[in-house]
């Protein structure tokens, strides 16, 4: 192959204004259809046997070419599997990469450090290698190969250190190009299934009134005749419909707090029993709820919505916690900077959160490992805290339980 160089330095700056220009042209679609474009473009301005676009594979610790330039020497590359270096096999571009330092070599295949698999089996003699930045770090490496001995220079290394950091923006620009469809896709199923599930609540809705009225007649005439089973089997179906009562509620409560008709009904609510209300009617034959704290807490809240995150908490609580431990309740009352305070917590000694859920735990639809619900109720009960100006926290060590903490300024809120 023969090589012409451009003799004068502007000649050679041109050449790298229309190799960029051309790099800056190329569609941000997919990585790898672009990278293999931009590779090619490259091995066509050097006249290279091989261009490689080098990307780090986290997953596997292997620097991967997202991107080879379509030549003999790179077909053959592929087929051996060479478009594939793991860091712990070394090497010349793991060096690079590792260095964040540039190479070049007219006699690769006297070089003690390059992989035989390079040397010998694809005859790479002359090679170029330029660390490959991308959005401020080191990603990879760009790497030219020839099978010709000495073939390229140090204009050809400062002109690939320049094209390195175009490629680099690029592939960025590809990704950002990725992330966004995936966030405009995930945003338009999401409000498409908010969509059909609030019209799914409001329809259910209309229809629990009657079936509620239905088991109540069944109830009636069940207790007055005396019949057991049928007693049994009204209250185990009515408990049902309560249950799903309150799945529709959470949902159209999420639909209100979308549309901006979410509100509050503030009086004055002594928290202190209403958490020890809700410990009694939610304690069960395998699970004590113990409460300590406050005798008495009055704070100017909405009683029904505290009542909706703490039987919430609760409930998750004892989901979570293993037979015949206890879950805790407790009120107190705290002095801080900007007033006094209500602070009700629920702690539970089940597994605990893992790190990588409680990031996204108070997200509507977030949903942990075996969880059976919709994931609203933590979404809620946060936003129901905002409304009240108070806030949610969770505190929680994978094995040593979770503790959520509900803070309520004891100043009167207005309202939302």
């Amino acid at each position: 192959m023969s090589k012409s160089r451009p003799a004068s330095e502007s000649e050679r700056t041109e050449v790298l204004l229309r190799a960029l220009e051309r790099l800056l042209e190329l569609p941000a679609a997919e990585l790898h259809p672009t990278m293999t474009r931009a590779s090619q473009l490259i091995s066509d301005i050097l006249q290279a046997d091989k261009v490689d676009i080098f990307f780090l594979e986290h997953s596997t610790q292997t620097l991967a070419a997202a991107g080879t330039s379509d030549t003999p020497m790179g077909r053959k590359q592929q087929a051996l599997g060479l478009d594939r270096m793991p860091l712990a096999n070394g090497g010349r571009a793991v060096q690079v990469y590792e260095t964040e330092q540039p190479f070049m070599t007219g006699r690769q295949q006297d070089d003690p450090e390059e992989l035989p698999g390079i040397k010998h089996r694809l005859g790479v003699k002359s090679a170029l290698m330029v660390p490959l930045p991308v959005g401020g770090e080191t990603r990879g490496v760009l790497a030219v190969s020839s099978a010709q001995p000495d073939f390229f220079g140090e204009d050809d290394l400062r002109f690939l250190g320049a094209v390195a950091r175009w490629v680099g923006a690029v592939a960025h620009r590809v990704e950002l190009v990725q992330e966004l469809t995936k966030l405009a896709v995930r945003t338009a199923r999401r409000t498409a299934a908010e969509e059909l599930v609030t019209v799914l609540a409001h329809d259910m809705a209309n229809l629990l009134m009657p079936l509620r009225a239905r088991l109540e007649l069944i109830h009636r005439r069940a207790r007055r005749d005396n019949a057991t089973d049928y007693l049994r089997d009204a209250e185990g179906a009515a408990a049902a419909l309560q249950g799903l009562s309150r799945l529709i509620s959470d949902l159209l409560d999420v639909s209100r707090l979308d549309q901006g008709l979410f509100t509050l009904r503030p009086q004055p609510v002594d928290v202190a029993a209403l958490t020890r209300e809700v410990a009694a009617t939610l304690r069960t034959p395998t699970h004590a709820l113990r409460y300590e704290g406050e005798e008495e807490l009055v704070i100017v809240a909405d009683a029904d919505r505290l009542r909706q995150v703490l039987e919430n908490l609760t409930a998750n609580a004892l989901k979570h916690s293993p037979a015949g431990l206890p879950v805790d309740l407790e009120v107190r009352e705290l002095q801080r900077g900007d007033g006094r305070w209500g602070r009700i917590s629920v702690k539970d000694q089940g597994p605990g959160i893992a790190p990588e859920m409680l990031e996204t735990l108070f997200e509507r639809f977030s949903r942990g490992p075996g969880s059976t619900g919709l994931g609203l109720g933590l979404y809620l009960a946060r936003r129901i805290a905002d409304a009240h100006g108070g806030a949610l926290e969770v505190t929680s060590k994978q094995g040593e339980g979770t503790r959520f903490d509900l803070f309520l300024p004891e100043a009167p809120t207005s309202g939302r």
